[in-house]
């Protein structure tokens, strides 16, 4: 599925759903800038993301009831309108991993929008995953990415692990 073949949602989906173009949308013209302006921008707004996803790792550990816990991680992490928002199926959990796959992604609808190439949509996926990189770190996991739609797969696996 295409990023523009947008599942279904609720009216809080999909309002979620602009929100994070929107979003995406400054992150792409800000990474464009900084290009054009000759600054190397991937390391800078590598770390950025990073710390952002830091910050929000420990807001997530803090609502975790056992923050070693794959399952708590996963409901702090993966409320309802997250689901909604990325159509995310199926997800499996235990103590030590957490499983999830998401068959849409706001984020890269934006930048298909705004017409950018394969190749930069696929980077600026990476760079935007290094949010959750952070928080994975902060929980003590190890996040892999197999597979990603800015890559041409069909879904995005993320694979959270103790």
């Amino acid at each position: 599925m295409s990023s523009h073949e947008a599942p279904a949602t609720d009216e809080c989906g999909a309002v979620n759903r602009a929100q994070i173009e929107h979003r995406a949308t400054w992150m792409a013209l800000i990474y464009e800038e900084l290009v054009h302006a000759g600054i190397e921008a991937e390391p800078i707004i590598r770390r950025a993301i990073k710390r952002c996803g830091h910050i929000q790792g420990e807001r997530l550990k803090a609502r975790c009831g056992d923050p070693q816990d794959c399952r708590d991680f996963s409901r702090v992490f993966l409320p309802d309108i997250s689901i909604t928002t990325f159509a995310m199926d199926p997800i499996s959990t235990d103590t030590d991993h957490l499983h999830v796959d998401f068959h849409y992604c706001p984020l890269l609808t934006a930048w298909q929008k705004l017409g950018l190439s394969e190749e930069t949509c696929a980077l600026l996926c990476d760079m935007a995953m290094d949010g959750d990189r952070g928080i994975a770190e902060v929980l003590g996991l190890r996040l892999e990415l197999p597979e990603t739609i800015a890559r041409g797969c069909p879904a995005c696996t993320l694979r959270f692990r103790r």
